[in-house]
């Protein structure tokens, strides 16, 4: 792939971009040019494209019978925040692009830039906790290990 000097993130098509390659990119690009971007009218459509995959990346033998909502809330500056929900249950995880009005288990609420760091394994759950860059409402357990129920890629 082009050097991260040479890649225009507005016209990246991320439904080709590998997992690997994806956490790549968020690694080495600066916080601020992560921000920019996803302050801008990409940020759906890279959201859409992160959550497709996590059904792809869930792990079943590690959630167990675990059966928990998780709603996503990712914010962008003053804008109402993007709103997923992931539902852990039955071996399974599916994806909805909106809050249901089902009463999660687990609310994490976090800016963009935050989130694709999380997702990507470029940053840990607990720091940016406790960091205040991630807000947890409900089961901290279930916050403290769910990323082991997914295959998060490693640049």
């Amino acid at each position: 792939m082009a050097a991260l000097d040479d890649i225009d993130l507005e016209l990246l098509d991320f439904g080709t971009v590998e997992p690997r390659e994806f956490a790549r990119i968020v690694r080495d690009l600066p916080a601020r040019k992560i921000a920019d971007f996803m302050a801008g009218p990409q940020r759906r459509r890279v959201l859409d494209e992160v959550f497709h995959r996590m059904k792809d990346q869930f792990k079943p033998e590690s959630a167990g019978s675990r059966d928990a909502l998780i709603r996503w809330r990712i914010t962008a500056g003053d804008e109402a925040p993007d709103v997923y929900e992931t539902h852990i249950a039955d071996g399974a995880c599916t994806v909805t692009a909106e809050d249901t009005g089902r009463t999660p288990r687990l609310t994490l609420t976090m800016a963009a830039p935050e989130f694709l760091k999380l997702v990507s394994g470029n940053a840990s759950g607990p720091t940016l906790f406790f960091t205040r860059k991630l807000k947890v409402q409900g089961d901290i357990r279930l916050a403290g290990g769910l990323t082991y129920f997914f295959d998060i890629p490693k640049a």
